[in-house]
């Protein structure tokens, strides 16, 4: 089952449950892959799958978390508490996040498999970690790892 259909499946089941939160965060998941349909169809590419979907997720947690940083630095702990549902809702349609250890590890194999050098190679082991670890991994964290490893 793919991902969009995993997502309707749960909003169908939060309707049924009246579960408000969850069933307002997939409706919102469901239009924001429906709008990146739009802009692909307008670009001439197909509609988006799971791995365009999984990046989608994972803009949208990140987009929550800062707003519930916000909240927090303005004392606002009811909204807060909200964006933080909602990032577990989002969360359940992603895989498992790798930890820092193993993405330091990660990192390290990508780096050896390519022997990168200098930064110049930068490029082939960030595209390498995006083809092995789609969703898996913050991409900037695991950019931060690899320049510093080749300075």
């Amino acid at each position: 089952m793919s991902l969009r259909d995993q997502i309707m499946e749960n909003l169908k089941t939060a309707m049924k449950e009246q579960n408000r939160l969850r069933l307002s965060t997939l409706r919102l998941v469901n239009a924001a892959i429906k709008d990146r349909d739009i802009a692909n169809r307008g670009i001439g590419r197909p509609v988006a799958d799971d791995a365009e979907i999984q990046g989608l997720l994972a803009r949208m947690i990140k987009q929550r978390e800062e707003s519930a940083r916000i909240y927090e630095e303005a004392a606002r702990p009811e909204p807060a508490a909200e964006e933080r549902q909602e990032i577990a809702v989002i969360a359940a349609f992603l895989p498992r996040q790798l930890s820092d250890e193993e993405m330091q590890k990660a990192v390290n194999k990508a780096l050896s498999d390519n022997e990168a050098l200098s930064l110049r190679d930068m490029g082939r082991v960030m595209a390498q970690l995006k083809e092995l670890y789609p969703g898996q991994m913050d991409f900037a964290k695991a950019g931060a790892l690899v320049r510093k490893a080749l300075q």
